[in-house]
């Protein structure tokens, strides 16, 4: 939500972290904050292409566990609860490369890497857009140097931003997950296809399966990963004061990522299989609301039905904030050289 629905925490500076759409804080959020560290700025451009070309690299790289986790998170909607029972990383895993070949581990990470620019603008612009709006509120720009009402206004313009982003970009999101949940069968032969076929057979609304269970869940995981991440990053600060910035930021960051995916998690699950419905001419396993929902997997899979694939999504995200991290680092010193500040 995480998911890639892909929300934003703000951080000092105006710089984001945005999700994949996964239910769990981006990994970006972490990367940025770490970043935020660092010297040598560059031009809003150069920052966002700086991020989306870290961020693609990082997900490149997480691709096979992000994969995972969708299979996981899915395979209640057709599977019965003998084979669920079964159901493990490794024997998944393996059955991929028997099955379908090790490039498989990729499927539908081409559309994650096309939802990334223009949902990080989308975000940027939007974020920009909300600050300047809530300073305009009778008495908020004579408090802008009031640290909790300065946090306050970034940490809603995050939210709106992060809604907006989520709600414009969300058709792609929607097509990566039909894309890699596909194993034996190839409904969907690629990005175009799969938008006229959706639309085709399930109207423009089919594109906008689960965007409810999305925006639902931008509230929570920013709140979770904002105060997660400043509570252990202040603590840690006033216990070990001279402890590399890098690092305390990295451990503060994937902690409060894997707080944020734990919580959110089961609305990231439902919104996985909301998506499904209907794919490939099958016909609809839910036929109620969200806790209608969440009250059919609890039944027929158990509580821990709610939190499949959670394992992968948690290994994902030491790798994911460090790759992001060094490799937006590494861009943005190159930019800084070849580029004027824009």
């Amino acid at each position: 939500m995480h998911t890639q629905a892909r929300v934003g925490v703000v951080v000092e500076g105006g710089q984001r972290g945005l999700s994949s759409g996964h239910g769990g804080v981006s990994v970006d959020n972490a990367a940025r904050k770490l970043a935020q560290q660092q010297q040598g700025q560059i031009g809003t451009v150069s920052q966002l292409l700086a991020g989306g070309i870290a961020g693609a690299l990082s997900k490149t790289c997480t691709a096979p566990l992000a994969r995972l986790t969708i299979l996981f998170q899915v395979q209640g909607m057709h599977s019965d609860t003998a084979i669920l029972r079964k159901a493990c990383i490794w024997h998944e895993a393996s059955r991929i490369i028997k099955e379908e070949g090790f490039r498989a581990f990729w499927k539908g990470n081409l559309v994650t890497i096309a939802h990334r620019l223009p949902y990080s603008s989308v975000n940027f612009y939007s974020y920009e857009r909300y600050k300047k709006f809530l300073y305009m509120i009778p008495g908020m720009d004579s408090h802008r140097e009031n640290m909790s009402a300065n946090l306050g206004v970034h940490f809603v313009a995050g939210g709106l931003a992060g809604i907006t982003a989520a709600s414009a970009t969300y058709p792609l999101d929607l097509v990566r997950t039909r894309l890699a949940a596909q194993t034996n069968v190839m409904y969907y032969r690629g990005i175009g296809h799969a938008l006229q076929t959706i639309i085709r057979e399930e109207g423009v609304l089919g594109l906008y399966k689960g965007l409810g269970a999305t925006l639902l869940g931008v509230g929570p995981n920013i709140a979770i990963s904002f105060s997660v991440y400043e509570t252990l990053r202040s603590s840690w600060q006033s216990h070990r004061p001279h402890d590399s910035t890098v690092m305390v930021s990295l451990a503060c960051g994937s902690l409060s990522g894997i707080a944020s995916s734990t919580a959110t998690f089961p609305l990231d699950l439902v919104r996985r299989r909301k998506q499904l419905e209907g794919a490939g001419g099958r016909a609809r396993v839910y036929t109620t609301g969200l806790l209608g929902i969440f009250r059919h997997i609890i039944q027929t899979e158990g509580f821990r039905g709610l939190y499949r694939g959670i394992l992968p999504e948690y290994y994902k995200v030491v790798p994911g904030v460090g790759i992001c991290f060094m490799a937006y680092e590494t861009l943005k010193t190159l930019l800084a050289d070849v580029t004027p500040r824009l």
